[in-house]
């Protein structure tokens, strides 16, 4: 009797796990953030100094959290089979219209590992 008992409780707490909600960003303001696409309005500049003094508590995040915290990344991309990139521009980035950009903008890397937990957060204008 106990063994059954156990086994919908087990999957309450698998399902918890499972599903990730947003991180805690600190002060760092998320409407702005998520409203400023490709850092096109310069919102994402403003928080800069916020998301800076919170960053590296977003490793060993998911990259579900990522998403439902600060919206869908500006890119994607993948390097390998074992690591992918989250892009979040904080300059304007070449995608924005009616700005062209002579230099590589001021962005965050989320570096995503296999299992798509963050493994690094980086503020640069380098690409990976």
């Amino acid at each position: 009797m106990q063994k059954i008992k156990l086994i919908p409780a087990l999957f309450l707490l698998i399902g918890g796990y499972s599903c990730s909600g947003p991180l805690d960003a600190g002060k760092v303001n998320l409407e702005n953030w998520k409203s400023d696409r490709d850092g096109c309005k310069g919102l994402r500049m403003q928080e800069l100094e916020e998301f800076q003094a919170v960053k590296n508590t977003f490793l060993g995040a998911d990259n579900q959290a990522l998403i439902k915290t600060f919206g869908r990344p500006d890119r994607v991309e993948l390097v390998d089979k074992s690591q992918s990139f989250f892009f979040y521009f904080i300059e304007p980035s070449g995608d924005c219209e009616g700005l062209e950009t002579e230099k590589e903008p001021l962005r965050v890397l989320f570096r995503m590992n296999a299992i798509s937990k963050v493994s690094e957060v980086t503020i640069t204008t380098l690409n990976p």
